[in-house]
């Protein structure tokens, strides 16, 4: 996985820098394992936009991934790497012995032809899922649950990782990709190694037009709307707007908007900085 640079042939070029895509080894999804998707555009269902900035948009098909890993005391090959439209992480087509496939996201440095497993018997090696309370203290994770058989929904973009940094009774003290440090139940499953794609955040994407493909329209500064529309907005000229904060004027910079009494706060043994 490298980054590819450009001759400035075109205006577009000339600042794109793009990732080369070698770990890919198919163009093609599984059928079995791909369904149509819908944009809304930012519409709700009585047609009005809810959402700004968002439309257009090259077609899409969703991948059905396994973010539970509940096929456990089975191993299962790795078939193909493939590129996914809808995250920034790659995915792994991986097929058991009993011959279903499944996608799973992929980790760094798996590769076609890797077996892996998932549950109380699999070892901690790259790509394989196993309980908090089986994995050695210190190891880089993914894929985590944040409740028991509720699938992966922690570390799971590109690049990303978790760190198992000790266990105390029937919790996993976790450090988190943000700096949170959190406890977890140790009977919630994570993935080891580091989420596949590191290079994602270094990329540029060149030109205006590229965000259209991806369905993200123009975005509009609220300090050259008007008063009326943004707190910020008004004044005469290019006037600095006031203070910095959202279009419903909640402050934008060191503002605290996590509710207090929210019922995991004590579960964050530390905050994020």
């Amino acid at each position: 996985m490298a980054l590819k640079k450009f001759n400035p042939t075109t205006p577009g070029q000339r600042h794109k820098i793009a990732t080369d895509f070698a770990e890919i080894t198919t163009a093609k999804p599984e059928k079995s394992l791909t369904v149509g998707l819908r944009k809304s555009g930012g519409r709700n269902n009585t047609g009005k936009m809810t959402m700004r900035y968002i439309g257009g948009g090259h077609k899409r098909k969703y991948r059905i991934i396994d973010f539970k890993r509940d096929k456990e005391g089975m191993s299962a090959e790795v078939l193909t790497i493939e590129y996914d439209p809808n995250r920034s992480a790659r995915i792994a087509l991986v097929q058991y012995t009993d011959g279903e496939k499944r996608y799973i996201v992929a980790p760094n440095g798996l590769t076609v032809g890797t077996t892996i497993s998932s549950g109380r018997k699999a070892t901690p090696n790259v790509g394989n899922t196993l309980y908090l309370s089986d994995i050695p203290l210190g190891t880089v994770i993914h894929n985590i649950e944040l409740y028991p058989g509720q699938g992966g929904i922690l570390a799971r973009s590109a690049g990303t990782f978790a760190q198992l940094n000790a266990r105390d009774g029937k919790y996993a003290i976790i450090k988190m990709p943000s700096g949170e440090v959190r406890m977890i139940l140790t009977t919630c499953k994570a993935t080891i190694g580091t989420v596949s794609n590191g290079d994602h955040s270094l990329t540029r994407s060149g030109k205006a037009g590229r965000s259209r493909w991806l369905g993200r329209r123009p975005r509009v500064r609220g300090v050259v709307m008007n008063p009326v529309d943004h707190p910020m907005g008004g004044g005469e000229g290019k006037s600095s707007g006031g203070h910095p904060r959202s279009r419903t004027g909640v402050p934008a910079k060191g503002y605290k908007t996590r509710n207090k009494t929210k019922a995991s706060n004590r579960f964050i043994v530390s905050k994020r900085k």
